[in-house]
């Protein structure tokens, strides 16, 4: 039998997990689209909220709206190389999840923080189209950097 080139999660791999997830102001959002069709990847804003709950603030107009709305699981792509240097040698995580809208009467809750993260995103917040949705992570994969791989549990995360 092969050997898994997965390394056991340790301390380092799950600081360095959520230190992706503290920083992260992207993400990559893949979203399936209908039964046999191609996932559709769309780069969405991301912020952790209040409780460490990973969110995005989007819009109903959006294609990958409907698509989660449709179907809710999901992957997120976060961790974006530095502007010098092989992309594939910094540290990135994909979390698979499942999205879940947030009622309108969380926007107070949220609004907030998110606008720290997310200045710009002043703009258009209140706008009766956009709505946070929160994406609950049913596992992870960390890849840090050449053969620094790593599953991680929702638990390695928070």
């Amino acid at each position: 039998m092969d050997k898994s080139p997965l390394l056991p999660p340790d301390d380092d791999a799950r600081a360095t997990a959520r230190e992706l997830l503290r920083t992260a102001r992207s993400a990559v959002l893949a979203v399936c689209t209908g039964e046999g069709r191609a996932p559709l990847q769309s780069r969405i804003a991301f912020a952790l909220g209040p409780g460490g709950d990973c969110l995005s603030l989007i819009s109903s107009l959006a294609q990958h709206h409907q698509a989660l709305k449709d179907t809710p699981v999901c992957s997120l792509l976060i961790g974006d190389p530095p502007d010098k240097g092989d992309a594939l040698a910094f540290p990135r995580i994909t979390l698979t999840a499942r999205a879940e809208f947030l009622p309108r009467s969380a926007h107070a809750e949220l609004r907030g923080p998110y606008l720290e993260r997310h200045p710009k995103a002043r703009l258009y917040v209140d706008f009766a189209d956009f709505g946070f949705v929160r994406f609950l992570p049913d596992s992870a994969f960390l890849n840090a950097g050449f053969g620094k791989a790593f599953n991680l549990s929702p638990d390695d995360l928070a």
